[in-house]
């Protein structure tokens, strides 16, 4: 990744750069104790790994150029994930793979690059296609029973108010009309009883994160968990309403090939 770059810059940009001649789409996960880091945090750790890895990464012109790194959907903090995704601009066009193994090397362990595709034309936006997430959420001490019961009072009930603080204030708002699709099951590792909720939940606005799917089954059915709830993704990507699937938000980019 260190052969020169010969594209010319835009004169007229008031600090020229390079221009884009390559963009990657990248899937990387949160896992273990890196599900605590923050948005930010993130951002900071990702720039100094396109840095040590030697990714010839683009740049906006103007007098403060920053990287051209675009996030799309990512999970709040706290929660772990396997279907992070963010979009880079590069001035020289590599093999994607490559670009990926050298950044997963270079990020701290657990936040691990999982694919990297190369975009292609006309394929629309990557943040178009992230309508909805597959949740799995752990219940420790929560039986089967329980969560069971607590699953059929949410999905019957019509709404399901919840309070969340956000920057604006405290806002209150449905948490079960994003929800596609909720079901419980028996972890097979869980040791004391413990059970463990799949989640389908349409993006929108406002945004309905885990924490406040089970806020309102605590608020309709009482459930509490003996210790707080582990929630991973498990996917991101375009949704399928009648089978209330999550797809693969990188497929349009690889059938293009």
């Amino acid at each position: 990744m260190t052969s020169p770059d010969r594209s010319p810059a835009n004169p007229e940009a008031p600090n020229p750069q390079l221009p884009t001649v390559q963009k990657l789409r990248i899937r990387y996960a949160k896992r273990g104790r890196l599900r605590f880091t923050s948005h930010r945090d993130f951002g900071r750790a990702f720039e100094r790994a396109v840095r040590r890895a030697g990714v010839p990464i683009a740049h906006s012109s103007g007098f403060t150029p920053h990287p051209k790194i675009s996030y799309a959907g990512a999970s709040p903090t706290g929660a772990a994930s396997e279907a992070e995704y963010l979009e880079i601009g590069l001035i020289r066009a590599l093999e994607p793979s490559e670009v990926g193994a050298a950044l997963d090397t270079a990020l701290p362990p657990g936040i691990d690059v999982i694919e990297v595709v190369a975009v292609k034309e006309g394929t629309g936006s990557l943040a178009d296609r992230l309508e909805a997430s597959s949740w799995s959420l752990e219940l420790p001490g929560v039986s089967l029973e329980e969560a069971s019961s607590a699953v059929d009072a949410f999905l019957a009930a019509p709404e399901v108010l919840v309070e969340r603080m956000t920057k604006k204030g405290l806002r209150t708002f449905d948490s079960r009309a994003a929800v596609v699709r909720l079901a419980a099951r028996t972890s097979p590792d869980a040791e004391g009883g413990c059970a463990i909720l799949d989640l389908v939940v349409r993006h929108g606005t406002p945004s309905v994160r885990p924490d406040d799917v089970l806020a309102g089954l605590r608020a309709i059915a009482g459930l509490a968990p003996s210790a707080v709830p582990v929630a991973t993704r498990r996917a991101q990507g375009p949704l399928d309403a009648l089978s209330g699937t999550v797809g693969d938000p990188f497929a349009p980019d690889r059938d293009a090939s």
